[in-house]
């Protein structure tokens, strides 16, 4: 059965996207398994996760209210960031949560307040990759919150020094032991180790200065990229914490296969078909190119053979940053007929005397009606 987002969300089918995103950042405090201990709380998170990409992207949620489900929409980008990334990744969900949702110590670690670089997928076609293109990419990632500029900081607030560790951001705790007292000191719980707090902190982002949003960035991939290289695109990753600096996007370009053309480095690969007097007798051709509108003039030479080789300069893959090409390499199949018309078989026949070759030339009555209907 269909999920209903919107009870998912606990929002009214009206809601604004303002709404929609304060809703999930409520829910998602609530709900995420390394905060709640519940058997189903990862389910329910990743339920939660999924009606926040439907009904905060304007497309997804027209088609969810239309018809109760949202298909492949067969964009050109794969995103391949998981959810868990717009807290941050590359270490431990209990040290994310404890500086996204401030309220537990979860690790002794100090806590990172740069953003996270953050990774996504773009599919392009290998027309694309010759050329170059700018396109759009569409991401979830947390970015500065709007209401404080990034700050953290509500109206009228201001941050003053943690109450708890008087600003060092660090607390003493002594346990009590058969080997005497043992004194440890740990980060401090209540600020994450920063020394501040906020006395009235911004009600949208809760005083941590950014808040889950979705991105529209345009991307310029330069002509002759390969696959699997990658764009960087400085400060469009996960936004820092009250204000500290973003981390980047790393894009990585894949590029899907194409139905003539095979690549190898910058120089391509393609089959070209020919008849058997073409590859006897040689013959000027004329193939299209894997730029724009492009026709590359070739000649095949008197004699060619069955998957010759021939190599055409200049005519392969743009090199990137560079002005030059790579080369184009075409491999020839000869086309054997398998079916004559009985003045071509009379021909072939003629050469094949000529050449001194044996052949089946005995044809029987129906065969012979054959050729002279053909």
């Amino acid at each position: 059965m269909a999920r209903d987002y919107y009870s998912i969300l606990e929002v009214s089918q009206d809601a604004t996207d303002a709404e929609i995103k304060k809703a999930f950042y409520r829910k998602a405090r609530e709900l995420h398994p390394d905060v709640n201990k519940a058997p189903d709380a990862e389910d329910r998170f990743k339920e939660l996760s999924e009606a926040f990409d439907v009904l905060s992207d304007p497309a997804k949620r027209s088609q969810y209210d239309r018809f109760g489900t949202v298909g492949n929409n067969g964009g050109n980008y794969q995103q391949y960031v998981d959810f868990s990334d717009l807290f941050g990744s590359g270490f431990g969900m209990g040290e994310i949560f404890s500086q996204f949702f401030s309220g537990a110590n979860y690790g002794r670690a100090s806590v990172r307040r740069e953003g996270r670089d953050m990774g996504i997928g773009l599919k392009l076609n290998l027309e694309e990759a010759a050329v170059g293109v700018k396109k759009e990419i569409v991401y979830d990632r947390l970015a500065p919150c709007e209401s404080c500029g990034g700050s953290g900081i509500g109206p009228g607030g201001k941050t003053i020094p943690c109450e708890l560790c008087h600003g060092s951001g660090r607390v003493i705790s002594v346990q009590h032991t058969f080997l005497g007292d043992m004194q440890t000191q740990s980060v401090c719980p209540q600020c994450s180790g920063s020394g501040e707090s906020i006395d009235i902190p911004c009600a949208d982002c809760e005083g941590q200065g950014r808040t889950p949003d979705r991105q529209h960035v345009t991307i310029e991939v330069p002509a002759g990229i390969r696959d699997g290289q990658q764009l960087r695109l400085s400060n469009f990753g996960e936004a820092g914490l009250h204000g500290a600096s973003a981390g980047n996007l790393i894009v990585t370009v894949r590029i899907e296969e194409h139905p003539r053309f095979q690549r190898d480095g910058d120089n391509l690969h393609t089959v070209v078909q020919i008849s058997i007097t073409q590859a006897a007798l040689g013959a000027p051709l004329q193939i299209a190119g894997i730029l724009p509108d492009e026709q590359v003039d070739m000649e095949i030479p008197a004699g060619c053979q069955n998957d010759q080789v021939l190599k055409i300069k200049d005519r392969g893959m743009p090199r990137l940053h560079r002005e030059t090409r790579g080369d184009l390499f075409v491999h020839v199949e000869v086309l054997i007929p398998k079916h004559l018309s009985g003045r071509q078989r009379e021909l072939l026949e003629a050469l094949a005397q000529e050449f001194g070759d044996e052949v089946v030339s005995k044809r029987s009555p129906m065969q012979r009606l054959k050729d002279a209907l053909s």
